[in-house]
């Protein structure tokens, strides 16, 4: 009696590691990356042309805050890249171009974490591009108010007087 007694706390001590071990996986699986975009439209004006031999700037930018971003990335799952891409609408013209850049690190209570690169503008194309890394060390990496500041370049008197509209998107992966 006393050998299957000792049978079944061995069991039962297994089955509460096995437990143990499916309610962690379950968390490391359920753990995700995540990005939340702030900030405000950015309408830019151009000035009229009034006089002959007079251009426009040519080169546009917006506040160096203009979006900002909250990222996180659970320990377990390491390090994350933010990606940008534009999403024109049908009336965009092709001789415009966007361009955005991180003009700060945001805040984040992560000591040992780190964000790197996208401090120099990156040209946006219609598919994903880096803009900058994101990594977890020890602890989860929670980074709140990541400024992105954009550029418009291209303005020319050769492209028509109109409202030029695009989106800007953001998305956050594994490296």
């Amino acid at each position: 009696m006393k050998s299957h007694s000792r049978f079944l706390q061995k069991k039962s001590l297994h089955n509460k590691c096995m437990i143990l071990i499916l309610i962690i996986w379950s968390g490391v699986f359920k753990a995700q990356r995540t990005l939340t975009v702030g900030g405000s439209n950015w309408t830019v004006s151009i000035p009229s042309i009034t006089e002959a031999g007079s251009n426009y700037a040519g080169t546009y930018e917006s506040a160096t805050n203009q979006i900002l971003l909250a990222a996180s990335v659970p320990l377990l799952l390491g390090n994350a890249k933010v990606s940008v891409h534009y999403q024109a609408n049908p009336t965009w013209h092709n001789s415009l171009v966007l361009s955005a850049k991180r003009t700060g690190d945001g805040t984040t209570a992560c000591v040992l974490c780190s964000i790197s690169g996208g401090t120099a503008y990156q040209t946006l194309t219609l598919t994903d591009a880096e803009l900058f890394r994101i990594t977890a060390t020890l602890a989860l990496a929670a980074y709140s108010n990541i400024p992105i500041q954009l550029q418009l370049s291209g303005v020319s008197v050769i492209i028509p007087s109109a409202t030029y509209q695009s989106s800007v998107v953001f998305t956050i992966s594994a490296i």
